[in-house]
């Protein structure tokens, strides 16, 4: 069964594009080397645009396991972490709808 998920965080105004590369590289591992990813997406707040919200969906758990254990995660994490104003809020939810099922 499909896990999906988000992630919501703020970041220090001075390090935005440091993060923005940081899931530029990470994003373009996840097309590369996670199939079972099907779909990650990060955006950034228009208003607040040290505000970010990344949303992502996974084939299974074992999708799930391979990306968290991924060293591209543990190299974005890094860096995030260092930035954040706060730690890192994740959310799971199930499928009520969509235009993609």
């Amino acid at each position: 069964m499909a896990i999906y998920m988000t992630a919501q965080f703020s970041v220090r105004r001075e390090s935005v594009e440091r993060c923005q590369q940081a899931i530029t590289d990470l994003v373009d591992h996840i097309t590369r080397n996670e199939p079972e990813t099907r779909m990650y997406i990060s955006m950034q707040e228009v208003e607040h645009q040290t505000n970010f919200l990344h949303f992502f969906i996974f084939e299974n758990e074992n999708a799930e396991a391979r990306h968290a254990q991924s060293e591209a995660l543990r190299l974005f994490t890094e860096v995030i972490q260092s930035e954040c104003l706060e730690p890192v809020v994740f959310t799971t939810y199930t499928l009520v709808a969509s235009t993609e099922e």
